[in-house]
């Protein structure tokens, strides 16, 4: 799957330019462009990230900011004909609830993947076996973990699988990590062979979703198609 461009494409976000007005435009054109560059031949998730800073949970807005621009955002994925919803790099629980429901009330079938630190907690300090069980009962294609260092990912996943064990779980991470000062910081993983070590070390771990987020490049990705190719299970790929 190919995942549009349309992480930063809600009116929150385009407000801060001016552009809040363009947020239904901006979200078709990226579909667009995406739809063009796969070629027809795989599925084209619509990105939904948070409102505010995603590795800020303290910046989540109130209940009511959720459900209404998240609401918008749904609408303007479904009017660009995107293949389903992607709520990624999800901080709180409360956030991805918001995106889950608004993507069914307009019959987008949703992944959610949740951002985690090093603890494997969501950033919020919630657990991700909590996190995945407040969004089991909305049915979702899958529940993954995105944006956090490849080598730190595995137990996540470990706790996921234990957690969603009627759905399939999955990880696309990093190549680096970010500090408290926000700088970032590249690890061995931005080397391909090294973050596709680690990509075996999840699926081994019953990842069935599995790819790329900040840093990776194409030949990340084709070394974890190569993986994918090698096992039977059929996994897939994804790349951010």
């Amino acid at each position: 799957m190919l995942t549009a461009n349309t992480f930063r494409t809600h009116a929150r976000s385009l407000g801060r330019a001016g552009r809040s007005g363009q947020a239904g435009e901006l979200t078709r054109l990226a579909v667009e462009i995406a739809r063009q560059e796969s070629g027809g031949a795989v599925w084209v998730a619509g990105s939904q990230a948070p409102l505010e800073d995603c590795y800020r949970p303290e910046l989540t807005p109130s209940d009511g900011e959720l459900e209404r621009e998240h609401q918008l955002m749904a609408e303007n994925l479904a009017l660009a004909e995107v293949d389903f919803i992607l709520a990624e790099t999800h901080p709180t629980i409360c956030e991805a609830r918001a995106v889950v429901r608004a993507a069914q009330s307009v019959g987008l079938p949703v992944m959610v993947s949740f951002v985690c630190g090093r603890d494997g907690r969501l950033l919020s300090g919630e657990s991700v076996v909590d996190a995945a069980n407040a969004v089991l009962p909305h049915d979702p294609l899958a529940i993954l973990v995105n944006c956090l260092p490849a080598e730190t990912a595995v137990q996540a996943v470990r706790d996921l699988k234990k957690s969603a064990l009627s759905h399939p779980v999955g990880v696309y991470a990093n190549v680096g990590s970010v500090d408290d000062e926000g700088r970032w910081t590249n690890t061995d993983s931005q080397v391909p062979a090294v973050y596709a070590e680690h990509a075996q070390t999840w699926l081994s771990s019953g990842a069935k979703v599995i790819g790329g987020c900040c840093g990776t490049t194409p030949t990340h990705i084709g070394l974890l198609r190569q993986l994918i190719d090698a096992r039977q299970g059929g996994a897939v790929s994804t790349d951010d």
